[in-house]
C-alpha cells in the first residue's frame, strides 16, 4: 500500500501544476491512474478500521473475561475474513486496463459439430458466470452451427473491473466426452479458444488507417421473420496488416453492426499490439514467451471421470456441473495469486 499511496500523492502534486494539462491525452491518463489507485487504498483503509475495531473489542473481552463479547466477534470473524480476502483479490487486479469492462470472443476449433457444440457450451457458461456477478452481459455477434452449437460468438461484459477478471480465460479450453453425435458412442476431444480483450474508449487511441480496413457486407443468416435476410446488414471488417477480423451481425442495422465491428476490432488489434510488446521484451531477456491465445489453459473431462483442470495453476474440482453452471473463481483466483507471486 504505501508504493499505491505514494504514486497517489506523486499524481496529485504533477495535477497542480500549472502545465498538467497542456497535454491533455497525459493528465486523463494520469487521472485515470489516481482514481485506479485511490479505489482500493481506500477500501484498504475502511478495512483496516473494522480490523482494527475487532482487535479493539478482543482485548476487551481478554481482559474483561466477557464472554458475550468474545460470542460476539466469533460470529462476526467470517465475515471480517471474507472481506479481507475479498480486498486482498482486488489488489491483484493493478494492470493497466484491469478495470475495464471486457470483450470475449469464442471460437470453435476443427471439428465441425463437437467443437461448435463446445463453443456454445463456453457461451453459456460464461453468461452463467456473469449472472452470477451482476455483470451485465450482451451477445455483440453469434453464428449458430450447422447441425448444433455455434460457430462463433462475441460477448461485451459490463461490470466492475470485468476485464482483470476475464483476462484469464484466454487460452484453449479442451473438452473430453462421450459424443452425443456419435452414434457408436465414442470418446471425442473437442477445442475452442477463447479472447479477451479489453473495452477500451476514447481514453485509449488505436489508428487504424482507412487503406488499412476491408469492410465486406452480407445478409444475416437465421430464423428472423419477415425482416430477416432482407437486406446486407451484417459486416464483416478485416484489419489487413494483421489478418484480424471480427463479424457483428446481431443489428438489423449495418451502421450500428459497423460501429460495433470498428469497437471490437479496436479492441482487439489493442491486444495484439500488446502481445507483440511483451514477446518482444521477453525475447531481449532471454525468456520463453508464452501468449496464452496459443495454450490449452483448461481442461473439461465429461468421460471416462469428470473433472475441470487448469493446466496452469494446477487448480482443480470434480464439480464439473457447478463450473459449466458458471463456477469459475477458483480458477480465475488461483491465475490472479499465482500472476501476484510472479510465477
Amino acid at each position: 500500500m504505501d508504493a499505491a499511496e505514494s504514486e497517489i500523492a506523486e499524481i496529485e502534486e504533477r495535477s497542480e501544476r500549472a502545465d498538467f494539462w497542456t497535454d491533455r491525452e497525459a493528465a486523463q491518463k494520469s487521472q485515470r491512474r489516481l482514481a485506479q489507485l485511490r479505489k482500493p487504498v481506500e477500501a484498504w483503509t475502511s478495512l483496516n478500521g473494522e480490523v482494527a475495531d475487532a482487535l479493539d473489542f478482543a482485548l476487551m473481552a481478554e481482559e474483561e473475561s466477557d464472554a458475550e463479547i468474545e460470542a460476539e466477534l466469533t460470529a462476526q470473524l467470517p465475515a471480517l475474513t471474507q472481506k479481507v480476502e475479498k480486498q486482498e483479490l482486488a489488489m491483484m487486479l493493478q494492470g493497466d486496463h484491469d478495470d475495464r469492462d471486457a470483450i470475449l470472443t469464442i471460437n470453435p476449433g476443427a471439428g465441425g459439430t463437437e467443437s461448435q457444440d463446445w463453443a456454445s457450451m463456453l457461451f453459456r457458461m460464461y453468461l452463467r458466470w456473469c449472472d452470477a456477478r451482476g455483470y451485465e452481459a450482451e451477445a455483440l455477434d453469434s453464428q449458430p452451427g450447422d447441425q448444433a452449437g455455434i460457430k462463433g460468438a462475441t460477448i461485451s461484459v459490463k461490470g466492475p473491473s470485468a476485464y482483470g477478471y476475464l483476462r484469464s480465460e484466454s487460452g484453449i479450453h479442451r473438452l473430453v466426452r462421450i459424443s452425443p453425435f456419435d452414434s457408436s458412442g465414442r470418446r471425442h476431444t473437442s477445442f475452442a479458444a477463447v479472447y479477451v480483450t479489453p473495452d477500451l474508449d476514447d481514453s485509449i487511441e488505436v489508428e487504424i488507417a482507412e487503406n488499412e480496413l476491408r469492410i465486406d457486407t452480407f445478409r444475416s443468416g437465421g430464423p428472423g421473420g419477415q425482416h430477416a435476410n432482407m437486406t446486407d446488414s451484417a459486416v464483416r471488417m478485416t484489419h489487413l496488416p494483421t489478418g484480424i477480423f471480427v463479424v457483428c451481425r446481431n443489428e438489423r442495422s449495418q451502421h450500428k453492426n459497423r460501429a460495433t465491428a470498428l469497437r471490437v476490432l479496436k479492441s482487439r488489434l489493442f491486444a495484439h499490439y500488446q502481445a507483440e510488446q511483451d514477446a518482444e521484451l521477453a525475447k531481449q531477456h532471454g525468456e520463453k514467451s508464452e501468449i496464452a491465445f496459443g495454450n490449452q489453459i483448461r481442461s473439461y473431462v465429461f468421460h471416462p471421470y469428470r473433472m475441470v483442470k487448469d493446466h496452469r495453476t494446477n487448480a482443480e474440482t470434480g464439480n464439473l456441473n457447478a463450473v459449466m453452471d458458471g463456477g469459475l473463481d477458483m480458477f480465475i483466483e488461483s491465475y490472479l495469486k499465482q500472476s501476484a507471486a510472479g510465477v
